[in-house]
């Protein structure tokens, strides 16, 4: 652990923001990332103009993104940035905004993720899903990321002891927080019976294992804290963050994140342990790098998230409130946005306002990013720790 820690002191996260996900749209992904900031303006009652930075993420808005979405919608930040890393975005894009503010570079920077599932554009985004992956498999029959992770979670069942039930409890508990998110897309319940019924895509995965993709948006806004009180804004602090790239390059399958190399600096940064965290958000594309999460964040030790899921509960009044609003599995993923779904639901439980899905007493979150894939390999980690200033 870097003895000399990095203080996002003063930094706040505020005005959280869905744009409805839709399972099929006609809409291009500009449409939804607009839709996020007008209702960011519209949550925080501000004026565009006074929105002086951009994050953005999005995988089918092509390589002028930002730049042309400024445009588009009539701005002129002083920072932009751009980050196409999917999973893990959400995440980066707050350690990025922090800095932007705590630096004067921009005083409110809303950070955006937003996509499409508009059929054409869905198929192009596959077709360019990883460079790699498509030398490497495509010539065997194998494409897109079932079969990617499909290796992932073969092997770690063999090395670990994980059974399909073990991946069915966390996907059951998420669609059981669904049930109170009317933002989900799949609500109905689910038992641990159908989940292991589902029919086969690619073994050991199933269909229940693999989320829906779909078109949506999530945003909000980061800030320095003494403005968000100028403003009159509900917020929450950013207490800690860490980010890793291509953490274990040499794993022959990837089992690990770069949470592990990272996690002990997060929790100093933020002066607590793991046991103190009330709700914990990870993402969520297949079961298993759920398990990957709870490991790499020091919830259980290297291979024992098995033991932990049989001997936890995770829905919001569960023993590990987990995924609260439903999780990619359940509420959808819209694509880069899935990044940022779990910064969102944080940011609402923090705030006690999630009415029937809050977690008792919320007062620290953490929240998990995981992304691009290369074959099986994962390029991109990262996690931020926030704390609720009610």
């Amino acid at each position: 652990m870097r003895t000399n820690r990095a203080s996002y002191e003063g930094v706040v996260l505020a005005a959280p923001f869905t744009v409805p996900y839709e399972r099929y749209s006609i809409r291009n992904a500009n449409w939804f990332a607009a839709q996020a900031l007008r209702g960011l303006l519209s949550e925080a009652k501000l004026e565009k103009n006074q929105v002086d930075g951009i994050c953005l993420s999005s995988f089918l808005l092509g390589p002028d993104t930002v730049v042309g979405l400024t445009q588009q919608m009539g701005l002129s930040p002083r920072w932009i940035d751009h980050i196409p890393t999917g999973g893990a975005s959400g995440v980066m894009a707050v350690r990025r905004a922090a800095r932007a503010v705590q630096c004067g570079d921009a005083d409110i920077i809303a950070c955006i993720g937003a996509d499409t599932n508009h059929v054409e554009s869905f198929r192009e985004g596959l077709a360019n899903f990883s460079a790699f992956a498509r030398d490497a498999t495509y010539p065997y029959g194998a494409g897109g990321p079932n079969s990617m992770f499909a290796l992932m979670t073969d092997h770690y069942m063999r090395r670990y002891g994980a059974t399909r039930s073990d991946f069915g409890q966390i996907a059951v508990s998420q669609r059981a927080n669904a049930a109170l998110n009317p933002n989900a897309l799949l609500r109905k319940p689910m038992s641990l019976e159908e989940y292991l019924n589902a029919r086969p895509i690619a073994e050991p995965i199933h269909l229940l294992d693999c989320v829906m993709p779909c078109a949506g948006a999530e945003g909000f806004l980061v800030l320095r804290e003494e403005r968000a009180k100028e403003l009159s804004l509900p917020y929450v602090k950013l207490s800690a963050a860490i980010e890793r790239h291509n953490a274990y390059a040499d794993d022959p399958v990837m089992i690990r994140g770069g949470w592990l190399r990272d996690r002990d600096e997060l929790y100093a940064q933020a002066g607590i342990t793991p046991d103190q965290i009330d709700v914990i958000h990870t993402y969520d594309d297949y079961p298993v790098i759920v398990l990957m999460q709870f490991e790499g964040l020091g919830f259980c030790e290297l291979g024992g998230a098995p033991k932990f899921v049989r001997e936890n509960t995770f829905t919001h009044d569960g023993t590990v409130p987990h995924n609260t609003s439903g999780g990619q599995l359940s509420a959808g993923q819209a694509g880069a946005a899935g990044g940022f779904l779990g910064l969102n639901e944080t940011i609402r439980q923090l705030l006690g306002t999630t009415g029937a899905r809050q977690v008792k007493d919320a007062h620290w979150g953490l929240v998990s990013g995981f992304g691009i894939v290369n074959f099986d390999r994962c390029v991109c980690t990262g996690a931020v720790i926030l704390e609720s200033a009610r």
